[in-house]
């Protein structure tokens, strides 16, 4: 009966060691348990926060992208520094672009990518500052030769206000030297050169004129010719009459005459003999002399 008891005993001792055990093992389990859910939870807290910091630094990128835009569309007067600007606007575009396909998880890459931003930042500051310096230049630049505009305007205003008045100046000289005719008579004759007013006998016109005296103009032999005009408009002319130059071109003459010009007043007196048609009406008589037209004249002949 002792020995039964004793069995007993030692079966009892067992089984309570076996419940530790099983006690010791699940209070094991339940502990990793907590530490994995722990764990879990940090990790994703981790990742979460990963996952901001990323979208936080693409945000970034995205910002400075959107800055160089800014300054390639600016008017930047210096090849190479744009040339800089595109190579770095691509470098951020590339970064921009890998940060996108990395994992939010890679820690050490996100963290290479923020430094390779503050790099980037310290190079934009760089080229802000180059920009804002060549502006400032050229606004200078600009101002200067708005001023220098102003003054060329001026001066060219002065030539011209010369140029004016040298050209008045030498037309009123070239007036003042010109010849002119001051005085006009025409006197109808008949064949036996007696004057006439009847309109059928007239056979021949006597123009007789004056030519002002002009100590300015240069005296010597002057050819005097005169362009006669019908009341239809008609220049009257003959095969002996000569051809005269006037301003740049030549002009056809009805009469034409020689004088002598010594600066005094100058009579002259030339002759038409009527070989054509006699129209009645309004003549009109112009004088020319040095390619210059130096009087107009006009009688009537009445029917």
């Amino acid at each position: 009966m002792a020995e039964n008891e004793g069995k007993k005993a030692r079966n009892d001792n067992k089984r309570a060691a076996v419940y530790i055990v099983i006690g010791v093992l699940l209070t094991g389990l339940v502990a990793l348990c907590i530490i994995f859910a722990l764990q879990s939870r940090q990790m994703k807290e981790m990742v979460e926060i990963l996952e901001l910091e990323k979208e936080e630094l693409t945000d970034e990128y995205e910002d400075l992208s959107i800055q160089f835009d800014g300054y390639q569309q600016m008017d930047v007067h210096n090849d190479s520094l744009q040339e800089q600007l595109a190579v770095e606007q691509q470098r951020v575009r590339d970064l921009l672009e890998e940060l996108r396909i990395t994992k939010a998880t890679n820690a050490r890459r996100i963290a290479e990518l923020k430094k390779e931003l503050a790099t980037v930042r310290k190079v934009m500051v760089e080229y802000v500052r180059q920009i804002d310096s060549l502006n400032q230049t050229n606004e200078r630049l600009t101002k200067e030769n708005l001023h220098y505009r102003r003054e060329n305007k001026q001066i060219t205003e002065q030539n011209t206000r010369l140029e004016e008045a040298n050209t008045a100046l030498s037309e009123t000289v070239s007036r003042a030297a010109r010849l002119e005719v001051t005085a006009f008579q025409a006197t109808f004759l008949n064949e036996r050169d007696k004057k006439t007013k009847q309109f059928s006998r007239i056979h021949k016109f006597q123009f007789d004129y004056t030519i002002g005296k002009n100590t300015t103009c240069e005296p010597g032999m002057k050819m005097v010719y005169v362009r006669l005009t019908r009341p239809d408009g008609e220049l009257m002319t003959k095969a002996s009459s000569p051809v005269f130059t006037f301003e740049n071109g030549e002009l056809q003459s009805s009469l034409a005459q020689e004088i002598e010009y010594t600066g005094e007043e100058t009579r002259g007196t030339l002759y038409w003999t009527m070989e054509e048609i006699l129209h009645p009406g309004d003549y009109s008589v112009n004088f020319f002399a040095d390619g210059q037209h130096i009087g107009t004249f006009g009688f009537s002949v009445k029917k």
